[in-house]
């Protein structure tokens, strides 16, 4: 993942506790002076907002878009 200039503006990732995420996962943020801060152990509702969000985001874009190549992926024109 290649943020770029934005990179330097992201301050904190909040992310849940799944298994899936090790301690390099954290690291590359941290080396870039983002604050990694982990959800509450067994507190599923604790990212409801930022799950709500995803969701919303899901429904009214995504579903919206047709892709039809790797060419409408990459943002070029055959």
């Amino acid at each position: 993942m290649d943020l770029g200039e934005h990179a330097s503006r992201v301050k904190f990732l909040l992310r849940d506790r799944d298994s899936e995420f090790t301690a390099v996962f954290d690291e590359v943020f941290t080396g870039n002076g983002t604050r990694v801060i982990k959800t509450p152990v067994r507190s599923p509702r604790a990212n409801s907002f930022a799950e709500r969000l995803a969701e919303t985001l899901r429904c009214e874009c995504l579903d919206h878009v047709l892709i039809l190549g790797e060419h409408d992926v990459a943002g070029q024109r055959p």
